[in-house]
C-alpha cells in the first residue's frame, strides 16, 4: 500500500454571521449627520444596507455540543479516549462490549439513542444501521482525501461510515506440539480434511464482532448463501468447535483442547509474542477481513466532537499510535503514511464480503450458524 503523511485538523461546525444591521437613522433617516457623525472627508457615513432575504435564509447559528461524547466501542483500544482528549480537549465516555452487546444496546436504544459514535469491527452490521436511518449521512471529513484508495472503496455513497483499518478476522493457526508448517492446513478448504477432524475451532459470528465478517467473507467467496452453507457444513461435519469469542479460542489452543483454529490476527500474534507454541499461516487465497468503521448517530447532540472524533481516527498519527500502543495493534491502517507492525506477515492478504450483501444476509447466516454450531 502506498502511503503518505497527513496532518489532522480539528473542525468546528457552524456559520459565523458576517453582516450586522446598523441602525443609523430614526424617522427621517439623517440622525447621524445631525449629530455630527462625519467621516474623515466630512461626509456623513452611508447607512448600512439591511440583509437581503437570501442572506438571512443562509445564515445559521453556531451549533454547540450538549456534553460528553459517548462512543460505543469493541472491548479493546480504550486508550482512544485519553488520546482524543489530549489532542482536542473533548471529553469522551466509552461504552465497550463485544459485537452482540454493542448491537443489542443500539437496538434497545433505537427510540432514544444514548450514543454519539459507534466504532467497531463489524462493517456489515453498521451498514445495516445506515439502512435503518440511524446514521448521519452526507457529511465528509476534511481529511478523507488522505485515506488510502483501497479503503475508500469501503465508504458507502451516502457516507454513513468511514473505515479506519482492517485486520484478519481469521488466519490459520496451529499448535506446534502437534503440527508443523508442512503438516498444518494451508487453505480454508483444508479444515474439512479427515486428518484434522475434531481439532478445529472458530469464533461465534453472533457474538464476536470480527467473527461475522469472517464467516460472511467465506460465504461470499463460496458463491452465495447456499454455497456458503455447504462450505461450512464441511467444517461442521469435521467436528468444528465454535467458541463465543477469540480469547476463548486462545485458551483452547493453549490447553490443547483444539489444535487448529481460524483465529483473529491480533490474538494470534499475541500468542506468538507470549512464547506460546503457535504457528501462523496466511492462506494464499486471502484471510477474511474485518473492516473497522466509525459512524455518527444521526441525531447526535455533540456534532462538533463527533465529527472531530472521526477525523481524529482517520489521522495518520492517531493510527500510528494505535499500531504502536493499541491492544488491536495488528491491522492494515486506512490512513496513508502509517507503518504496520514489523512482525506482521509481509504477504498478508485480506478479502472482504461486500458490506451491503453481508448486511442483507446477516440475520439468516447467523441463525443458520447458531443452529449448526457445537459449543
Amino acid at each position: 500500500m502506498n502511503v503518505y503523511p497527513i496532518q489532522w485538523k480539528r473542525v468546528t461546525t457552524g456559520i459565523v454571521l458576517t453582516s450586522m444591521l446598523t441602525v443609523l437613522a430614526a424617522c427621517g433617516g439623517n440622525n447621524g449627520a445631525e449629530n455630527g457623525n462625519k467621516s474623515e472627508s466630512g461626509a456623513a457615513p452611508s447607512p448600512t444596507a439591511a440583509p437581503t432575504t437570501e442572506t438571512v435564509a443562509t445564515e445559521e447559528p453556531a451549533v454547540e455540543d450538549a456534553g460528553k461524547l459517548v462512543v460505543y466501542l469493541n472491548d479493546f483500544d480504550a486508550i482512544i479516549a485519553d488520546m482524543f482528549k489530549e489532542a482536542t480537549g473533548y471529553d469522551v465516555e466509552l461504552v465497550t462490549g463485544n459485537g452482540a452487546e454493542i448491537m443489542s444496546r443500539i437496538e434497545a436504544e433505537k427510540g432514544n439513542p444514548h450514543w454519539d459514535i459507534v466504532w467497531a469491527d463489524m462493517m456489515p452490521s453498521i451498514h445495516g444501521l445506515g439502512l435503518q436511518g440511524q446514521l448521519l449521512e452526507g457529511w465528509e471529513p476534511e481529511n478523507l482525501s488522505q485515506v488510502a484508495e483501497d479503503f475508500k472503496a469501503y465508504i458507502p455513497e451516502n457516507k454513513t461510515y468511514f473505515p479506519t483499518g482492517a485486520h484478519a478476522s481469521g488466519i490459520i493457526v496451529y499448535n506446534k506440539n502437534f503440527y508443523t508448517e508442512e503438516t498444518a492446513p494451508k487453505t480454508w478448504a483444508d479444515f474439512a480434511k479427515a486428518e484434522y477432524k475434531d481439532q478445529i475451532a472458530t469464533a461465534d459470528p453472533a457474538i464476536a464482532a470480527p467473527a461475522y465478517p469472517f464467516v460472511a467473507a467465506l460465504f461470499d467467496k463460496a458463491g452465495g448463501v447456499e454455497e456458503g452453507k455447504a462450505f461450512f457444513d464441511s467444517w461442521f461435519n469435521n467436528g468444528l468447535r465454535v467458541y463465543p469469542k477469540n480469547p476463548q479460542i486462545v485458551q483452547a489452543l493453549s490447553g490443547g483442547e483444539v489444535k487448529l483454529a481460524a483465529l483473529q490476527e491480533s490474538n494470534a500474534y499475541s500468542m506468538v509474542n507470549n512464547n506460546e507454541p503457535i504457528g501462523i499461516i496466511w492462506p494464499e487465497e486471502g484471510a477474511p477481513a474485518s473492516v473497522r468503521v466509525a459512524a455518527i448517530q444521526k441525531n447526535t447532540k455533540n456534532p462538533n466532537a463527533a465529527k472531530a472524533f472521526i477525523e481524529f481516527l482517520l489521522d495518520a498519527k492517531t493510527q500510528q499510535q494505535l499500531v504502536d500502543e493499541g491492544e488491536e495493534a495488528y491491522f492494515d491502517p486506512a490512513a496513508q503514511g502509517v507503518t504496520a507492525r514489523p512482525d506482521r506477515a509481509a504477504n498478508a492478504k485480506l478479502i472482504a464480503a461486500d458490506a451491503a450483501w453481508a448486511s442483507q444476509h446477516e440475520a439468516e447466516i447467523k441463525q443458520w450458524f447458531a443452529d449448526k454450531a457445537v459449543k
